[in-house]
């Protein structure tokens, strides 16, 4: 399984695994993965600053939205398919942890 962190404004971490993505006045998370990819991008400069899959102009959103939906994972990357199934995968990982992690502070 991956692990998963969040990174905002490029060296403030707010949960660990500690590990650093650069960036420059954007907002990434990231998957620690052997690729180090990175999953979710947000830039002023890109949709006005939506949360897209890095690499992309596809709104994470949408694939939120997709599987809400009742659709599968296979149909949103077959709609989307510059989103790589390991970015969706992080990104879905991304949002159970940080529900679990809420939870088990609330």
């Amino acid at each position: 399984m991956n692990t998963l962190i969040q990174v905002r404004k490029a060296y403030s971490v707010f949960s660990s695994p500690l590990r650093q993505c650069q960036s420059l006045g954007a907002l990434y998370w990231c998957a620690v993965m052997s690729n180090e990819t990175r999953v979710v991008h947000s830039d002023p400069e890109i949709l006005s600053g939506t949360p897209v899959f890095v690499g992309t102009r596809v709104p994470v959103q949408s694939l939120f939205d997709y599987i809400e939906g009742g659709d599968t994972l296979d149909e949103f990357l077959r709609q989307f398919p510059s989103v790589r199934r390991e970015q969706a995968i992080a990104a879905l990982e991304l949002a159970r942890e940080s529900l679990l992690t809420r939870a088990r502070t609330a």
